[in-house]
């Protein structure tokens, strides 16, 4: 339960500044590292409710059959691509905290180490997020 609420506050917490801080215009030079990072996560972020609405459309057509199976796939992509985006977050918070995220805080050497993977793994996340949303929609084209 602990964990469960922990994530769901670093949740909150990154929308709500993600959502109030003023988006001031500048160049790709002066965007930092971090601000490259959490621009792909506010970028992906809202993609959340339209994964949740494809699984909904998704799931009253798995069945056994050969079609069924291949809605399945679809779903559990989606399932799998949410569930992505959560554990990252979580992670993403574990390893920095706000000032370090929202007010540029330095970062010790080890903690730049992890926001180089960070900004790795938020692109593959950005990725997979944007291929199972395209997938699901293919599919329910072809109703």
């Amino acid at each position: 339960m602990k964990k469960h609420l922990s994530i769901i506050t670093l949740v909150f917490t990154l929308i709500f500044f993600s959502c109030k801080q003023e988006k001031k215009e500048k160049s790709n030079s002066e965007i930092t590292q971090m601000e490259r990072v959490m621009n792909i996560h506010d970028e992906v972020m809202p993609k959340m409710s339209t994964i949740g609405k494809l699984v909904a459309k998704l799931k009253p057509m798995v069945d056994t059959t050969e079609s069924g199976l291949k809605y399945h796939k679809g779903m559990e992509d989606l399932q799998n691509s949410h569930k992505a985006m959560m554990d990252w977050m979580k992670d993403f918070g574990d390893r920095f905290n706000s000032d370090e995220i929202l007010k540029g805080k330095q970062l010790s050497k080890e903690k730049q180490l992890w926001l180089n993977e960070e900004e790795e793994k938020v692109k593959a996340l950005k990725t997979q997020i944007n291929t199972s949303i395209t997938n699901a929609e293919s599919l329910l084209k072809d109703i």
